[in-house]
């Protein structure tokens, strides 16, 4: 029997990697009929600032893996669909695009099972926005002809013949949620042999006012920044293409220090009316 909703329905919306002008013009039209707003962590607080219905509730449903901090998955499955039964219009606001690590599945599961209507409205993920405001196209000429999107959150996930291929491969790697892990991934890289025209780059905070690109061979990485702890989030890249950043970069590191994104342990990110945060921390 399916649920007696009104026409509208969950909006799953990838905001972007964060410059709020990297929204689309769909995403926008969305939020301003928003009657609820399920947000995650990286999504630009200037696009809530500027989109967003005065009327509309704003519920953060933030995740932060590096510190244990998240909101669990089935209360954020709970409330899209209790919200949904009171016939209101939900925007599952996410950051990046919503098939990127997004957990979308989970909740495109919920909402079938509960017969709710839905529509996903992607963005532009946090690879393509960082290879663009970093001056490093991931796939080029002479370069690379394709690209891979991974993560190494932990270090069981990639097998021994899965490391080999990504050592000998052509493609350019990008790894999401993975400057945990840089230490043990850079030398991994090294002990298999890396060729030495390919080099790593980590991107903090990219296409932000707090963006800042580093770049350097495997060798001379953790001499570098083996002590550094980068800002959240950050990308790694791996290539011959991080070459390039040197030729084409457009963009200057940002000289200010700062997070653009809010840790879900940050208590300015709980609204004053409802903690609904106390799932998170």
């Amino acid at each position: 029997m399916k649920t007696n909703i009104k026409s509208p329905k969950v909006f799953l919306i990838g905001a972007g990697p964060g410059n709020p002008e990297l929204i689309t013009v769909k995403a926008v039209k969305a939020i301003a009929e928003a009657d609820v707003i399920l947000c995650d962590r990286l999504v630009s607080p200037e696009i809530l600032e500027s989109y967003v219905n005065g009327n509309t509730e704003i519920i953060y449903v933030g995740k932060e893996c590096s510190k244990n901090a998240s909101t669990p998955q089935s209360h954020i499955n709970t409330l899209m669909v209790e919200y949904a039964r009171q016939n209101k219009t939900i925007v599952r606001l996410k950051g990046g695009d919503v098939s990127i690590f997004s957990n979308i599945l989970d909740e495109l599961q919920a909402l079938k099972q509960n017969h709710i209507p839905y529509e996903i409205i992607p963005g532009i993920t946090a690879a393509l926005g960082a290879a663009a405001f970093a001056g490093m196209p991931l796939t080029a000429r002479g370069y690379s002809t394709s690209v891979r999107f991974l993560t190494y959150y932990k270090s069981d996930i990639v097998t021994e013949e899965y490391w080999e291929e990504l050592t000998y491969t052509n493609d350019t790697l990008v790894f999401y949620m993975s400057k945990g892990n840089l230490t043990p991934l850079v030398e991994k890289f090294i002990q298999l042999g890396i060729s030495s025209d390919k080099k790593i780059a980590v991107i903090e905070q990219a296409t932000t006012p707090y963006q800042k690109v580093y770049t350097s061979s495997f060798d001379d990485f953790n001499e570098k920044f083996g002590d550094k702890t980068f800002a959240s989030p950050s990308l790694v890249v791996v290539g011959k293409i991080v070459n390039l950043h040197e030729d084409f970069s457009w963009l200057e590191n940002a000289e200010q220090e700062g997070l653009y994104f809010k840790s879900v342990e940050n208590g300015s990110l709980i609204p004053t009316t409802q903690n609904f945060f106390e799932y998170a921390v």
